[in-house]
């Protein structure tokens, strides 16, 4: 009975050892940044992240040549690009729907906040526009071919649910480009 209790301890205190190096290498997910060393909002994208867990390195060579090897479309752009997991990131993209779309885990090139719009991760201030947040499907999608994923709009509380069809995608609060 006595060796049936130590190998019991042994065990659990092993499996407690193990526990407590493996979570953290779990809990945590690196996002590879490129950016302009001198771009501000970007730095404040990046706190951003590391504030909802996330392990960030920043790459200050700007993304125009990043963004153009992963194909994501300049009609996308941002100011700066992230890659996490396989997945692109282009722009002031949420972290909530980055954890989301990590967990999903779909069939995609990544998401895309196009430009700089006031009042989303980074570009906080007064100002606050409605936004959304694109699921961009393929390498050389334009924000046409763009899916809306999350759209945010500053007169309600919560993001609004992403529910639009194309048609509503092609109307949508941002400006469109090819």
């Amino acid at each position: 009975m006595n060796e049936q209790i130590h190998n019991f301890l042994a065990g659990f205190t092993l499996t407690a050892i193990i526990s407590v190096f493996a979570l953290p290498a779990f809990a945590t997910t690196t996002v590879e940044v490129y950016k302009s060393p001198t771009c501000g909002c970007c730095s404040k994208w990046v706190d951003h992240m590391r504030d909802h867990g996330f392990t960030v390195v920043t790459k200050d060579v700007g993304n125009q040549k990043i963004r153009q090897q992963v194909g994501m479309s300049e009609s996308l752009g941002s100011c700066h690009t992230a890659l996490v997991n396989g997945y692109v990131i282009e722009g002031h993209v949420p972290a909530p729907d980055i954890i989301r779309f990590l967990k999903e885990k779909p069939d995609a090139l990544g998401l895309a906040v196009p430009d700089m719009p006031h009042g989303s991760p980074g570009m906080e201030g007064r100002r606050v526009d409605p936004y959304s947040v694109l699921k961009v499907n393929a390498a050389g999608d334009t924000r046409r071919d763009a899916e809306i994923y999350q759209r945010y709009d500053p007169h309600t509380k919560a993001p609004a649910a992403a529910t639009a069809t194309q048609s509503e995608a092609s109307s949508s609060i941002m400006r469109l480009k090819n």
